[in-house]
């Protein structure tokens, strides 16, 4: 169920002059914006100050349309955060390809030496979601997407210079710590300019460069093969290649991605002011600077963040083993190289069907519980079909392809999150937090494969399928407990909540819990 969203057609009007909290605001924002500290005491989020401050404030009957809003910030930023997840994960599965491309015997790779470098790139990824989860709170959020783009460019560039396992694994690790900006980032940046039902297709929009990143992946992998160079080899030259074209989208990043509404130069001031209204509806804020620690400890008796931490893991169990090791599995049923470079560019195609409908399935009936249910079905035949119908190529590569709309699961708990945690310092880290949980199923999946389960694998392809089926348990747990934690919250409000409802109320930096009109979605 969702909240209530504003009218389509927003007017900023002059206040009133006989409201009796109008000279308190007008008195104290001066001397407390700083500060955060509204006229009541309260901690108020900066889009409130802008809201007040704003040159449009006092303009009379200054109509926004804001489905017109919606489309001019749409072609803005979504394109540019779209751009980043593409290359994000290229980069990220390019040891994938590179892998069929002869990484592993240029190398000199023995055993499980290439599930290791697959494995240290996440290990690397969740250390660096501690200070992520601190820093997100301090920085201009856009600012530092785009220099994390930047320098995992560099890395990504910098892998065609691995000679031994050792210098592969500390290409990867600096990879896994410049990528683990890539999701928090976004889910805080996508989160600010919609509300709720309108978020759940842009997050699936930018997510859906999962899916066009495996098909691209797979053509240039298939046309770097076909490059024979004595002295560099044609997985270098996709190494160097890729990365050159993530430190473009990097700078593009900096100079052209806002930090936030109010700081986004192709929007008027009405415009602005008339997004932010539009917004508050989340009651989860857009910019607080102040770290609060009792936010912070909050999250350590926050069931849904558990839940949501656990079905994070186990889902990303699975996608860890597709990520790395499809282009591998393709080739061990009996394909070329080429061949399987361009066999699992369907899988692209599959991640983006199931991401986009998961998408605007959540904006148009919301039950994001039901659809992330939905996406798990397909993981636990495709995960049935790897482990069992071993003797059919077509079964095999048909429960590969299964198996990658579970790539659609993961945007629906990014969103989930993002709508119902409040409380900036608690959010920055809740979200930092799912993205750490995604890292750790990552570092899980690729140990799956052991080199002496080659070439069947069969015990990572029996995990995906058990993997998928407890992820749709705990799914309908969670589901549980929004339905119990929303009727606690009804049965214990009052009429004073009520009247709660202004617009004070909806910028105040509170916590999910402590918001006793916040409402879960589910």
């Amino acid at each position: 169920m969702e909240q209530p969203t504003k009218s389509e057609i927003i007017t900023d009007t002059k206040a009133d002059p006989s409201s009796q909290d109008n000279s308190s605001i007008n008195a104290q924002v001066v001397g407390e914006k700083g500060a955060g500290v509204g006229p009541h005491g309260r901690n108020l989020d900066q889009a409130y100050w802008y809201i007040h401050d704003s040159t449009h404030h006092g303009v009379e009957n200054a109509a926004v349309d804001v489905k017109a809003l919606r489309r001019k910030i749409d072609w803005w930023i979504v394109p540019i955060m779209f751009a980043c997840y593409t290359m994000q994960f290229i980069d990220k599965v390019s040891l994938n390809y590179a892998a069929v491309m002869g990484l592993n015997k240029e190398l000199k790779l023995k055993g499980n030496e290439f599930t290791n470098s697959a494995t240290w790139f996440f290990i690397a990824y969740l250390i660096a979601e501690v200070p992520n989860g601190i820093v997100l709170q301090k920085v201009p959020v856009a600012k530092w997407l785009g220099a994390n783009v930047f320098l995992w460019g560099i890395a990504t560039a910098c892998t065609a210079a691995a000679h031994n396992y050792a210098t592969l694994l500390t290409a990867r690790i600096f990879l896994g710590i410049f990528e683990a900006a890539i999701a928090p980032s976004l889910m805080l940046l996508s989160s600010q300019w919609y509300t709720k039902s309108e978020a759940a297709p842009r997050f699936s929009i930018w997510y859906a460069g999962l899916g066009v990143g495996q098909i691209i992946g797979g053509i240039v992998s298939y046309a770097f093969q076909q490059v024979k160079h004595p002295s560099f080899s044609g997985w270098k030259i996709m190494f160097v290649v890729l990365g050159l074209v993530t430190i473009v989208i990097g700078v593009i990043t900096i100079l052209i991605l806002p930090d936030s509404p109010m700081q986004a130069r192709f929007l008027s001031e009405a415009e602005k002011v008339a997004l932010l209204k539009h917004v508050s509806v989340n009651q989860t804020g857009i910019s607080q600077k102040k770290y609060k620690p009792k936010q912070a400890l909050e999250i350590l008796l926050d069931v849904q963040l558990w839940l949501m931490t656990l079905v994070t893991i186990l889902i990303s169990i699975s996608s860890g083993v597709v990520t790395t090791y499809s282009a591998t599995l393709i080739r061990n049923f009996g394909y070329k190289p080429p061949t399987a470079a361009l066999l699992n560019m369907p899988s692209g195609i599959i991640s983006i069907a199931s991401t986009l409908i998961v998408g605007y399935g959540v904006r148009f009936t919301s039950n994001r519980w039901a659809w992330l249910i939905a996406c798990c079905v397909p993981g636990i035949l495709g995960g049935g079909l790897l482990s069992f119908a071993t003797g059919s190529k077509a079964a095999q590569l048909a429960g590969i392809y299964l198996v990658n709309a579970i790539t659609a699961t993961l945007i629906v708990i990014y969103q989930w999150t993002s709508a119902n945690v409040a409380g900036q310092t608690k959010r920055v880290i809740g979200l930092a937090l799912i993205s750490g949980s995604f890292s750790v199923g990552n570092i899980i999946g690729p140990q799956t494969f052991q080199a002496k389960d080659a070439p069947a694998f069969t015990p990572a392809k029996i995990t995906v399928m058990a993997t998928q089926a407890s992820a749709a348990a705990m799914t309908f747990v969670l589901f549980l407990y929004y339905v119990w934690a929303n009727k606690r919250k009804d049965s214990r409000a009052g009429s004073a909540d009520v009247l709660e409802q202004t617009e004070e109320h909806m910028w105040e930096d509170q916590t999910d819990k402590e918001n006793k009109t916040f409402r879960y979605v589910y």
